[in-house]
């Protein structure tokens, strides 16, 4: 079998009836949808009464007991272990094996068992779920979609002067819903989202759809800027730049050099607080914040922590209590993915990780070697592509977010594997 090595976690017998040929289920796939929907735009916000319903859990539960059932009912294997799968599931092993040496064993299980865990729940449910081309292109659809009002209303309160109270620098007030709390953070998704639009514009032949979408992509450009994000900048900077070299190596490289040239015409276009804003990436101590020290003068602090304690870490979750020794009690976590790992999980933790991250970006890039110069298969090609812009934006992205136990990198990763499982069966149509 090529590709990674795949070891059936458990597999009951299929009876003579042929059950494991009958066709999957559509809710499994419909409820992740409902997941999405509730996690980028949180309805619950604007329709209270149904705040009581906690609908990011009851969809969610409702996809995973969907799932099982559904292979239950098929005579089909409830899971196939990839190496993926199995460095995932070494991070919950470890996280769990180091509660008790934590700096609050009791803090760390309530992280791992609220958070962590319902995070790679549905990464695990993605890599199952969507493995086809035509859901892989409808989650891309949804996404970009969703990406609309996010992006809108970023630019609303930008032109509206809604900002944060308070400071020497102007940001927005940013969208309610657990993915996008801060502008931080709605730069970071709106970024992650950016790479599939692309594709689909790639793919699209008509001009009405292409239109459209170069308006979204346009649109979430506009608002990841207008966060005044300085990881948000970076971030669209590689995916500008991964998909330009990308496209001047294709036929009709003149689109790459027409956007190109345009992009650097409305560089001097920038206002001059945004321009300012960037050259603190460079020149710490001239942030009027101070975020920009505070985040450097953590990293330091991180550091020590790490060389103090490089096998067993702090405990998951735990990095904020183990720096309020080390540099007073301020109560806020480390500002970057790979020293959360290492801070929280020690060096085996951030191996982990990393070889996590690794393979996902090696899902993408088999993908793409399968299905280069297949015509048929061209939408699977330019989606694969789009999720490894969108991995390695989110490796750039890892260097100033804390956010290694969300959403993010997790939902793109289980995409990423959902189109291996894509290319290696070939399946084109199902009922979704």
């Amino acid at each position: 079998m090529s590709g990674p090595a795949r070891v059936e976690w458990w597999r009951p017998e299929a009876d003579s009836g042929g059950a494991e040929a009958a066709a999957p289920s559509r809710m499994p796939f419909r409820a992740l949808m409902a997941f999405t929907f509730v996690l980028l735009l949180a309805p619950q916000g604007f329709i209270p009464a149904l705040a009581p319903l906690r609908l990011g859990l009851l969809t969610a539960a409702v996809a995973i007991a969907a799932y099982v059932f559904d292979r239950f009912l098929r005579r089909q294997p409830i899971m196939t272990l990839t190496r993926e799968m199995l460095l995932a599931a070494g991070l919950a092993g470890w996280a769990v094996a180091t509660i008790p040496l934590s700096y609050w064993p009791g803090g760390s299980l309530s992280f791992l068992l609220e958070s962590y865990l319902k995070t790679l729940a549905i990464f695990v449910l993605l890599a199952n779920v969507v493995t086809t081309r035509r859901r892989l292109a409808l989650v891309a659809w949804a996404l970009s979609l969703m990406a609309v009002p996010l992006a809108a209303f970023g630019v609303r309160e930008y032109l509206s002067g809604r900002f944060i109270d308070g400071g020497p620098v102007k940001r927005i007030l940013s969208y309610e819903a657990p993915l996008t709390q801060n502008p931080n953070d709605l730069a970071l998704m709106l970024n992650l989202i950016l790479p599939l639009t692309v594709a689909l514009f790639l793919l699209h032949r008509h001009a009405a759809v292409r239109l459209g979408l170069l308006l979204v992509i346009a649109l979430v450009a506009v608002a990841v800027m207008m966060t005044f994000s300085r990881a948000g900048f970076l971030t669209l900077a590689t995916i500008f730049v991964m998909y330009v070299l990308k496209l001047l190596r294709r036929p009709g490289r003149g689109w790459a050099l027409a956007v190109f040239v345009v992009v650097l015409a409305c560089l001097p276009l920038l206002p001059s607080s945004y321009v300012e804003r960037l050259g603190t990436i460079t020149n710490i101590e001239a942030d009027p914040t101070g975020s920009a020290q505070e985040r450097w003068n953590d990293t330091l602090a991180t550091l020590r922590l790490v060389s103090r304690n490089p096998l067993v870490g702090a405990g998951i979750g735990m990095n904020i209590l183990a720096l309020n020794d080390l540099r007073g009690p301020i109560w806020k976590e480390v500002h970057n993915v790979y020293l959360e790992y290492a801070a929280d999980l020690g060096l085996p933790g951030l191996v982990l990780f990393l070889s996590l991250m690794v393979l996902c970006l090696r899902a993408t890039v088999e993908v793409q070697r399968r299905t280069a110069g297949e015509p048929d298969q061209r939408d699977l090609f330019l989606l694969a592509e789009g999720l490894q812009t969108g991995l390695v934006a989110f490796a750039v992205a890892a260097v100033f977010h804390p956010v290694a136990y969300h959403y993010y990198f997790y939902y793109i990763a289980g995409l990423a594997l959902g189109a291996r499982a894509a290319a290696g069966t070939a399946v084109t149509e199902d009922r979704t």
